[in-house]
């Protein structure tokens, strides 16, 4: 790796994703209020990581450059004198729209970081589980989803989401124990596999989709469902497991359990 020794941010330039990584890394490393941004200091940071790259030749793409445009542009509209408001109105922060991009960009960082500690789990402590424990001698044949398909499949609903609107509605968060719920109505109204993603994309917000995730990891922990493709890399199934009636006939201690994911 190339670390740029001679800066005071002593940064690794390989390591960021992308403007938004730089960005809340600077600010998360300095213990900067992300809702009070200094764009002053951040911006000369900023533009310090570009000038290393270019001494370094390291080509970042445009985004850094539009970011670092949209940085000056900010820091210039804080230097102006702030444009006159109605009574009991708030002045518009120059910030604010930079300020939402960081929050949503940090959100999707965060599902990630869960989803490669899931991954962790699985090399661990799924590895080498009892299968057959979570097989149904009564099911019609197909292959075992392991938890690693079902993390690869949840990734790429992740992605999708990102490129499409969310809607998040204010103090009405879903839990794991309501989306384990909403999973055995929507098992006891079919008699038949039923594809997971679509399931995913019903979901308005990016705490729905977490919390589905987890609801189904729960349930396949339990044995209350079996999850199946058809074919390698085919869409996910997923489906009573023959002791789904016995699981759900001690509903409450499941709902307990499933809460420790929260």
């Amino acid at each position: 790796m190339t670390t740029a020794d001679s800066s005071p941010l002593n940064v690794r330039l390989e390591q960021y994703q992308g403007p938004l990584d730089l960005l809340l890394d600077l600010i998360r490393r300095q213990q900067i209020d992300i809702y009070d941004i200094p764009i002053a200091r951040i911006t000369s940071q900023y533009l310090e990581y570009l000038r290393q790259a270019e001494h370094l030749n390291i080509d970042l793409g445009g985004e850094f450059v539009f970011m670092a445009a949209t940085l000056i542009h900010i820091k210039s509209k804080l230097l102006l004198p702030a444009e006159p408001v109605l009574p009991g109105q708030e002045p518009e922060d120059p910030r604010a729209e930079l300020v939402n991009r960081l929050l949503e960009h940090e959100k999707f960082k965060n599902a990630a970081q869960m989803l490669h500690e899931k991954q962790m789990i699985e090399s661990n402590v799924w590895s080498n589980p009892q299968m057959a424990a979570f097989l149904d001698d009564d099911a019609e044949p197909g292959l075992a989803v392991t938890l690693f398909d079902l993390v690869r499949a949840f990734q790429q609903i992740l992605d999708r989401a990102r490129n499409r609107p969310v809607i998040e509605v204010a103090g009405e968060d879903v839990t794991v124990s309501q989306q384990i719920n909403y999973l055995k109505n929507v098992l006891l109204a079919s008699d038949e596999a039923i594809p997971v993603e679509p399931l995913f994309e019903r979901q308005a917000g990016l705490r729905g989709l977490i919390t589905l995730f987890l609801a189904v990891l729960e349930l396949v922990r339990m044995q209350a469902v079996l999850l199946r493709q058809k074919e390698i890399f085919g869409p996910i199934l997923i489906q009573k497991h023959k002791l789904f009636d016995v699981v759900f006939s001690g509903e409450q201690p499941i709902l307990t359990a499933a809460e420790s994911y929260a």
